[in-house]
Formats: C-alpha cells, sequence, structure tokens
C-alpha cells in the first residue's frame, strides 16, 4: 500500500520536473544579457556623478555578472527542477564564455588564459549555485 502512494509521488514530480524544464535556456541568457545593459547603464551614470576607485569598479561589475547569472537562471529554473543545477551551471557558463569572449575581442586587451578562465569558471559556479538553491525551493502545488 505505501509503495503506491510512494510510486504515483515519484510520477507527480516527474511530470512536474519535465513540464517545468521546457523553459528554455535562451530565456535565461537573454535577460541576463538584459540585466547586464541595463545595470552597465545604471552604473556608467552612478561612475559619472561619484568618484571611484578601480578595484570598486572591478568588485561592482563582478556583482552585476552574478546578479544577472542569478536573475537568468531564476527565470529559466522552476523550483523542484531536478535539472536546475545543470541548467543553471550551464547558463552561467554560455553567459560568461560570450562575455569573455566579445570581451576579448572587442578590446583587444591582452589578458592571461588563466584570467579569462577565472572568470569562466565563477559564471559556471555562480550559475550551477544559483540553480541548486533555486532547484531546492519548494514547488508549489
Amino acid at each position: 500500500m505505501g509503495g503506491d502512494r510512494m510510486a504515483q509521488q515519484a510520477v507527480r514530480r516527474t511530470r512536474r520536473s519535465v513540464k517545468r524544464s521546457g523553459r528554455p535556456l535562451w530565456r535565461g541568457l537573454v535577460i541576463s544579457v538584459a540585466v547586464t545593459a541595463a545595470a552597465v547603464v545604471l552604473f556608467a551614470v552612478i561612475i559619472g556623478l561619484v568618484d571611484m576607485s578601480d578595484s570598486l569598479i572591478r568588485i561592482i561589475n563582478q556583482v552585476i555578472k552574478v546578479g544577472a547569472i542569478f536573475i537568468g537562471v531564476w527565470a529559466t529554473v522552476s523550483p523542484g527542477e531536478e535539472s536546475a543545477v545543470r541548467r543553471g551551471a550551464l547558463i552561467g557558463l554560455i553567459y560568461m564564455g560570450v562575455g569573455v569572449l566579445l570581451y576579448a575581442l572587442l578590446t583587444r586587451q591582452q589578458f592571461t588564459w588563466l584570467s579569462y578562465m577565472i572568470d569562466v569558471l565563477m559564471g559556471l559556479a555562480a550559475g550551477g549555485l544559483s540553480g541548486m538553491v533555486l532547484g531546492s525551493l519548494r514547488a508549489r502545488q
């Protein structure tokens, strides 16, 4: 008797997971890019009004990137989704990978591969952790 109930709950969880994991990754990526663009424009206005050190600007830029990844993962991952960590990590990886590539091409600055890889790995970790947190939330019944 108890086994039937457990099987029914597992089927319900699987159906919810399949239904909710249908949100496409591109949706989260587009939202992450839009959040980044808006935050960078706002930050540029603030920098024009307030004198900031280079190190503070770098820190705020990293916070903007991590925040944008979190919001993108939030838009893609559903509470209780089983693949939340994987999908979040993928969003962070793609977001930072494309961002690092564009930055390298547009600025033509020569950084070491290690600094680029650290940025990409930070995106991977931020996305995976965001997915873990958001995926561990209880799904609404």
